[in-house]
């Protein structure tokens, strides 16, 4: 027999199950022989590619090759049984402390299924393992029982969904070894044990002094403080600087109190004050006039340094409102901005060492909150990774009242991170060495590949959602197991004592003298101690108008920057269409010369670089821009390869970082807001594709932009732009919602605009620029157009950069006549202001008995800057407020009450624009344009005309 038929008769002997499998394993092969079991990989080097023939062929060689045949399917049935270990073992896996779901025999890991007896595993020579396995394992059986305890013990784990061959074998070899297990000494179980006790006997005591209070203990999952205090621990032998935390309420005064050491007597303190202390305080007090009402006390982060041997790390927790997972995008922003060195021009240096994020979920919400997806797609992309982030699941297997059938469709609350490669260990909460030796592992893999871990800490939750909460009523049977359920420190005290590490006598000495602790720490406690010094100082009232900003730049170096804008690397092509536009921009600033949105916008931006102020802009389809305006990232037609013309300014003093966000509102918007609260001296800014998409973020802008400042004494300078204007393109691409951004206006919060030429455009970015890193900095929210970024009456003299600056109320039209002539004052805000202005020039009509006034920023709203406009029109009659939005929507509710205030007896206020809709805008673009035309012939026709729409 020819060796040809040898290899056809060895090939054939496999089933049509087998066949299948070996010729995957052959195409993996083929990639890479690393790519496959060295077994496998030995018969591929000897017999070739498989290679199947007819029954009869078939039959005929295993009648002289029986022996060989068999062994041969054996030796295949074992190696498919460890694949499926590997793969399949957390279905059998002890992770469930409370035993009323517990995983049970699975037949995908049996080796009766892959045609195994007891007898054909200890006839098995595993010798060709020898140097991977422990050399005790004597054959099949030894070794098929070694991996059961490896992936079906207290600890398992899911990584076959990761596609890289390098991290499956990483993880593959550290599971399999005993390089898994992290080995304490005696004295460091005893350090554990005590950890415990004190998480377990801080609960207890707010749960027996604190009746009927919330509180969202961790009790159940007391495990989650070592695994951090683990984590925290390697990180600061690895020299990182900033661990940047984010939780929801679930433990998270456990982990305020022993992990970032808030005090504990203040915790009492806080409690002591009863349901009560959570309402905020009556209207007029010192607080609320601060502009600071403060929050509940399991929504409050801390920042701490945690020191360990001759190390520290700055360890901060984020602030996080009752929406659970949005804090997520948040944290990941800040550690960006903690890793991002931006004192240098062109692209931020990103110095991973800087900062590692840990974020703490909740089971229900880690599979049901749609931007916790968001979040963990990030992780991979270039403006937003972080070089891998530690999740932890915090799994107490319920939902408030909602069992886990009714909250999710997947087998694990985990099983979301599979779609992005995140490997998973599923742990058991009540046994304390296999959780530190899953954070060692979790923090080992995300030092080594730079990318996200996930640990499914799996323990139960003691009571109800909350302390006032009764679970009985939904899960009796559940918790008639808790009631009876051992605390984690019970098991681990037990276990110590039996192996006679610890006595009896020594436990119940622990105890008391953690009880006597807390008592005293109660005892000293001060009634009033409810400062909440973890936040900072409260701020100081902001002014209710911004005071003028030095934002004009001279005309000589506007020149000089708009010239390095011109200049590309040498070789490089552009396209040449817009190559033309750009050549434009080079005429702008002469005489004579306009100066359009885009071209200004690239102005503010290189004088801010000048000035030393670094710039972050995301959005989708930013470095473009949504209306081809921005071109601000060119791209070679020969090589694609990229050129961002702010890496050209030579004057730059600081970084320009700018990215096509992925297709995200909520996600990215919350990633930018925790930039910008630990990147405070830069100007970051968020553009929405649309403004209409913005409200896919609301929860961002309701419970951190526009609050956390009252909330949590949080300073942020984001820049929000939101294309806003209605041009006949329908519902979702009409209306930003001015609307929701004025209803939260309140405190000196926010700034809101909507500017009308891009020289106050210019400006606007400027005076933000400046207030970066400054106490009264707040947040600005800016209705930017579409249509009109084109539109020759929003383009700007060259002078009107550098002799000017912000007006917040500014004349609509050039008037001929005084103004003591002027019976009606239109005033507006935007688009609509624009388009009356191009219909007056078209008008026989000199308008001498008309105003028309744009307002720049509803807020803080210019009251006193339009009341001297006002001064200087001694005759108006009525005050006509328009707007382009229906009456429900847009300004109008906002602004009436501040006009109304302005009016002078004998004056009216009226209002212009469509009737009240429940949809923001009309899909017809005709009848969209006919209503359009109806408004502003109204506006400006003499007669008081009322619109029907």
């Amino acid at each position: 027999m020819d060796f040809t038929e040898k290899r056809q008769a060895f090939w054939g002997q496999f089933s049509q199950l087998n066949r299948g499998y070996l010729e995957e394993q052959y195409e993996h092969y083929e990639e890479n022989p690393k790519n496959v079991e060295k077994s496998i990989r030995q018969l591929f080097d000897k017999w070739g590619p498989p290679e199947w023939f007819d029954q009869e062929e078939l039959s005929e060689v295993t009648a002289e090759r029986a022996p060989t045949v068999q062994k041969v399917k054996k030796l295949t049935a074992v190696i498919e049984l460890i694949e499926a270990i590997r793969r399949y073992g957390h279905l059998e896996a002890e992770i469930y402390p409370i035993d009323f779901s517990k995983a049970g025999h699975s037949p995908l890991i049996d080796p009766k299924t892959y045609g195994l007896t007891k007898e054909d595993l200890r006839n098995m020579p595993i010798s060709w393992l020898r140097d991977k396995y422990p050399k005790e394992l004597q054959n099949g059986e030894d070794l098929i029982q070694y991996l059961r305890k490896c992936y079906t013990g207290k600890i398992s784990f899911e990584y076959d969904h990761v596609n890289n061959d390098l991290e499956r074998r990483w993880l593959l070899e550290h599971i399999e070894s005993k390089r898994l297990k992290v080995q304490l000494t005696d004295e460091e179980k005893k350090k554990l044990l005590k950890r415990l006790e004190d998480v377990e006997g801080f609960e207890s005591f707010l749960q027996r002094t604190f009746v009927g209070q919330k509180r969202f203990s961790i009790e159940g999952l007391e495990m989650m403080v070592p695994v951090l205090d683990h984590i925290i621990k390697l990180s600061i032998e690895d020299k990182i600087e900033n661990i940047l935390m984010g939780m929801a309420h679930r433990g998270r005064l456990s982990v305020l109190a022993h992990v970032l050491k808030k005090p504990i007597d203040k915790i009492f303190s806080e409690f002591n004050k009863g349901p009560n202390r959570e309402l905020l305080p009556a209207e007029g007090t010192a607080t609320i006039n601060y502009g600071w009402s403060g929050d509940v006390k399991y929504h409050y982060g801390a920042q701490s340094d945690v020191k360990e041997g001759a190390g520290k790390t700055s360890l901060t927790l984020a602030h996080n409102p009752s929406h659970l997972e949005f804090v997520n995008p948040v944290v990941q922003g800040a550690t960006r901005a903690k890793q991002d060195n931006r004192q240098r021009s062109g692209i931020p240096y990103q110095e991973m060492e800087k900062g590692f994020s840990v974020l703490i979920h909740g089971d229900a919400a880690f599979i049901g909150e749609g931007i916790v997806a968001e979040t963990l797609n990030l992780s991979g992309l270039a403006g937003y990774r972080t070089g891998g982030t530690v999740h932890i699941i915090a799994n107490n297997r319920i939902g408030y009242t909602t069992a886990e059938k009714d909250g999710r469709s997947t087998r694990y609350a985990s099983d979301l991170a599979k779609g992005f490669e995140i490997p998973i260990i599923h742990v058991n909460a009540d046994d304390p060495l296999a959780c530190i030796s899953a954070a060692a592992l979790a923090f080992k893999y995300r030092r080594t590949f730079e990318k996200d871990i996930l640990i499914d800490l799996v323990g139960y939750r003691r009571y109800g959602h909350n302390e006032i909460d009764e679970p009985r009523t939904t899960q009796p049977q559940l918790y008639a197991k808790i009631d009876k359920h051992p605390t984690v420190a019970t098991l681990f005290s037990r276990q110590l004592i039996e192996k006679g590490i610890l006595s009896e006598e020594g436990f119940n000495n622990m105890q008391a003298e953690r009880n006597t602790g807390l008592r005293k720490l109660y005892d000293s406690m001060k009634e009033n101690n409810t400062e909440d010094q973890e936040i900072g100082p409260i701020p100081p009232a902001l002014a209710k108008e911004l005071g003028r900003f030095k934002t004009e730049v001279p005309l000589d170096k506007l020149k000089k920057l708009n010239d390095q804008l011109a200049e590309r690397p040498e070789g490089f092509m552009a396209f040449r269409k817009l190559e033309k536009i750009l050549a434009r921009r080079k005429g702008m600033l002469e005489s004579g010369g306009k100066v359009d949105w885009g071209a200004a916008e690239a102005l503010a931006f290189a004088s801010i670089l000048s000035d030393g102020t670094p710039i972050r802009l995301t959005g989708q389809d930013t470095e473009r821009g949504t209306f081809a305006h921005r071109h601000m990232v060119l791209h070679d037609v020969e090589t694609e390869d990229t050129y961002c013309l702010m890496h050209g300014i030579k004057d730059a003093k600081a970084s320009f970082d700018i990215h096509n966000s992925p297709l995200s509102e909520a996600g990215v918007l919350g990633f930018e807001y925790g930039y910008s609260v630990h990147a405070p001296e830069t100007l970051v800014i968020w553009e929405a594709q649309f403004g209409d998409f913005a409200n896919a973020a609301q929860v961002i802008f309701d419970q951190f932009i526009t609050s956390s400042r009252a909330k949590w004494a949080e300073k942020s300078g984001l820049v929000m732009l939101l294309p806003h204007g209605y041009e006949g393109q329908g519902p979702e691409h009409s209306s930003a919602r001015l609307e929701r951004y004025l209803q939260g206006a309140a405190e000196n919060n926010l700034i809101v605009a909507n500017v009308t030429s891009s020289a106050q455009y210019f400006h606007l970015l400027r005076r933000q620029a400046l207030l970066c890193g400054k106490e009264e900095v707040r947040p600005l929210i800016v209705m930017t157009p579409k249509s009109l970024l084109r539109n020759p009456i929003v383009a700007s003299d060259p002078e009107e950069f550098s002799e000017k600056t912000f007006e917040l109320v500014k004349p609509g039209y050039q008037r001929k006549t005084s103004r003591k002539e002027a019976k009606r004052l239109l005033l507006g805000s935007g688009k609509i202001m624009i388009e009356i202005e191009e219909k007056m020039k078209k008008t026989d009509d000199d308008f001498s008995w008309l105003e028309v006034l744009r307002l720049e920023q509803f807020y803080p709203f210019p009251e006193r800057t339009l009341g001297r406009h006002l001064a200087e029109m001694p005759n108006i009659e009525e005050i006509v407020w328009v707007q382009e939005e229906p009456r429900n929507m847009g300004a109008w509710d906002f602004v009436d009450d501040y006009l109304n205030n302005l009016l002078r007896p004998g004056q009216m206020l009226r209002y212009l624009g469509r009737p009240k809709r429940s949809s923001p805008a009309v899909g017809e673009p005709n009848l969209h344009r006919n209503g359009q035309t109806q408004i502003i012939e109204a506006a400006i026709s003499r007669e008081k005309r009322s619109v029907f729409l």
